[in-house]
Formats: structure tokens, sequence, C-alpha cells
């Protein structure tokens, strides 16, 4: 390995794939462009692996049960001891244990990406975990900063880095009419559309009740793209909730360009988010967001700006957001130019992955060539 080339093994643990996965796959195609090489250590039968294969990258694959899987640990281990990567990079929170606990046992450099707005609890593990693990803990959006910091991560640990969206990777297959179309959807029908896994943190529920209180009629239709273990729950609550609302349950897609070029309005209710990945595809396509003001979507999107801002787990506020969105198309396309050049100017790949690069060089330079700490 030169100078100039890194080759880092990226740990994910989960076998789902939603906005994470997007931003670790993001990441290592934008390192094989500078010229580095990634390995993935995933699940076995994951969506992750699949895509790993259709993108080129190499990937072995680690069972990892649960977060104390030892064994899983000690199969990551042998796979850096055969070969030796710069770095070791965990994606998620089992990533981390194993990942890190594996990275540590063959003295391989570690660090991690928290993405989730969740307390971390101050303690023994978090002491481990960040002071010990992980030689740095990235956190995308300053509420997550803030979280790491109140659990008591020291700072000169802590860096912040957004996540990314690849504008060009979202150019819709056709114009708007013609998937309105494929939809079965008047070109004229106010369409608002959420993309997310179906699990209580995002607030579909919360959406769904919104969305029966509209004041606009029934002349709309909202869109529901993605899957999860909430999905049947919320499916009877739309048959209860919003009988005479077009409610329509998309299942997980691959075309959510397409889907973003039809909408009218995205809407991101969640109660708990790191950034919001969704959220900046949505401004990237020029559409405007209504989201819950809570962690690193209230900074992702700026309140009359590009989208409109409601607290979270209250439906009536969101559905005067969503009326007044959806009535007024001057408005709408207003926010949506200004989070696309908001997306542009502060989400782009390219600043990601340069930002990563850097951090990568950064820790290598704290380590002497036989592996001992600089002074």
């Amino acid at each position: 390995m030169t100078d100039a080339t890194l080759q880092v093994v990226h740990v994910t643990g989960e076998s789902a794939f939603s906005g994470g996965e997007v931003q670790v796959f993001l990441l290592m195609e934008g390192l094989r462009r500078r010229g580095h090489a990634s390995l993935l250590v995933c699940p076995p039968g994951s969506r992750a692996a699949r895509e790993a294969r259709a993108r080129g990258f190499p990937a072995k694959l680690v069972a990892m049960r649960n977060d104390l899987s030892l064994g899983a640990a000690a199969r990551i281990a042998s796979l850096l001891r055969a070969h030796r990567p710069a770095l070791v990079h965990c994606h998620t929170g089992r990533a981390n244990w194993l990942g890190g606990l594996a990275a540590w046992s063959a003295g391989v450099p570690a660090l991690t990406t928290r993405r989730m707005d969740r307390r971390v609890a101050r303690g023994l593990r978090t002491r481990l975990l960040y002071g010990r693990l992980m030689r740095r803990a990235v956190a995308i959006s300053p509420a997550v900063a803030a979280r790491l910091a109140r659990a008591g991560v020291p700072a000169e640990r802590i860096r912040t880095i957004a996540s990314a969206v690849d504008a060009a990777a979202l150019t819709p297959s056709a114009t708007r009419d013609a998937l309105r179309a494929r939809l079965g959807v008047a070109a004229d029908t106010p369409c608002a559309l959420v993309a997310a896994r179906l699990v209580r943190r995002k607030g579909v529920d919360v959406l769904l009740s919104a969305w029966a209180r509209r004041l606009g009629g029934g002349n709309g239709q909202l869109w529901i793209a993605g899957d999860g273990p909430e999905r049947a729950a919320l499916e009877a609550a739309a048959r209860r909730l919003a009988p005479a609302e077009p409610v329509r349950f998309l299942g997980e897609r691959s075309d959510v360009a397409d889907l973003l070029e039809a909408c009218d309005v995205f809407v991101l209710p969640s109660r708990q988010e790191g950034l919001g990945v969704a959220a900046l595809e949505a401004m990237a396509r020029a559409r405007p967001v209504v989201a819950s003001a809570v962690g690193g979507l209230a900074e992702a999107v700026v309140a009359d700006e590009t989208g409109l801002l409601v607290a979270p787990e209250e439906p009536k506020a969101l559905a005067a957001a969503l009326d007044r969105l959806l009535g007024d198309p001057a408005l709408a396309r207003r926010l949506g130019e200004a989070g696309a050049r908001r997306a542009a100017d502060h989400f782009g790949a390219e600043r990601m992955v340069g930002a990563y690069e850097d951090l990568y060089r950064e820790i290598l330079a704290e380590i002497a060539p036989d592996g001992r700490e600089r002074r």
C-alpha cells in the first residue's frame, strides 16, 4: 500500500437496507473514484451483500446475531489479519462492538459513524467503545454530536460529517406526467410521498392521523414507500383513519427518483432522526419537505425556506402543513428550488467523501509505522 492508496474495511451488522446503508455505499463508491479500496463485512443474506456484488465490491459474510457474538468478532479479526487494511470503519451499533473488538484484537485503528439521534448512555460501555475501541466517532449532524458529548465522549474524538446525497443518481426514468400515468394518478391530483422504513421511529402512524385530519378534502393521495415490521398495523390504521383519503402502500421501492418526480410534497414525520437521508434526496429533486423538528432533520430542512417543520407527534400541525403546501403550488415550487440549492451546497457526495478521506489520514498520522502512538 502506497501513501496515496488506502484499503478500508467497512462493517455493517444490518440485514435490512435503509438510509444508513445507502450512505455506506455512497462512501465506498466515492473512495473507489479516488483510488482507494473497500472491503465490506456484512451478514449473509443481507441486501448489503447483494448490493456489494452488483456494484463490484468484495464482501465477506459474517453472521452477527447479537452484540456479544464473540465468534463473529473472532472471524472479523481473522479477516483483518489476512487483509491488513489501513482502517476499519464501523457503521451500525452491532458492527461497532464486533468490528471494534476485532480491530482492537488485530491491531487496526477503527472509527465509527453514528447516524441515530437516540440518547447515548453514560457508563462503562460508552467509555470502552468510544475511549478504547474507536479512535473517532463521526456524527452525521450537530444534534448527534451533542448526544455523544453529553454521554462523555471526549470532544477531540468527535467529528461531524453530514450524510450526503448523489443528485446525479436520482435522475427519473420519465417525465412527471408519464410517471403519474404509470401510477394511475391524474396530473392534477395533489400527492404527498413518504419513503421510510416502516418502524415506529419514522412516525408514519402520526402521518396517517394527519392525513385523516386534512381540510383539503378527498382530492389527494398519500404514497407510502417502504416496508418494515409496522406495515400491517399501519395498513389497518389507514383503513380505519382515512378511508376517504386514498392512501397507497407501495412497498420497498428501488425507483425513489421516479416517485419524487411524480409527487408534489415529501413528508418525513419522524420521532427521532439523525439527519434524514430521504429528506436530502427529496431536496435534491427540488421537492418541498414537511418534516418533524427533531434531531438533524431540523438542521437539514430550513423552516419556511426549503420546507415546513412541525413538532413531532402533532398530527393537527402536520395536517395544516400538508394542506398549505399541497394547496399552494407556487410556494411548494419556491421551497423545492431552494432545497435543491441547499442540497447541492451542503450535502454533496464529494464533500462527504473528502471529509472522510481527510479523517482517515488524520487517524493514520497518529500511528507510527510500527503501530505505536506517535508522540
